[in-house]
């Protein structure tokens, strides 16, 4: 029986946005260790299933679908959503700004 884990990702480092954070995502466990190719050198391994990625829009529908197919699954702790407050320049000069 495979296992897998259902998370949602943090946010990228490399930019501001929050896009690819909100959805759910169900990864497979690695079953096989990943060994040197003989000829280029790169690393691989028989395990097709390292390479799925699937992405659902709850974490109740990631659940769901584990418990359909029978797989054993690990749900990371969910963190909540940072609301972002609407900020304007116009702000930084209303007369009634308090410094």
């Amino acid at each position: 029986m495979s296992k897998v884990r259902i998370y949602r990702p943090a946010k990228s480092a490399m930019q501001s946005g929050r896009a690819n954070s909100r959805q759910w995502i169900v990864e497979f466990e690695p079953s096989d260790r990943k060994e040197p190719d003989p000829l280029m050198g790169w690393n691989g391994s028989h395990d097709t299933l390292a390479q799925l990625r699937m992405r659902f829009a709850t974490r109740e529908d990631a659940v769901a679908f584990a418990e359909r197919e029978g797989l054993a699954y690990d749900v990371a702790d969910e963190r909540p959503l940072k609301q972002v407050k609407p900020k304007s320049y116009a702000d930084n000069f209303r007369f009634d700004r308090v410094v």
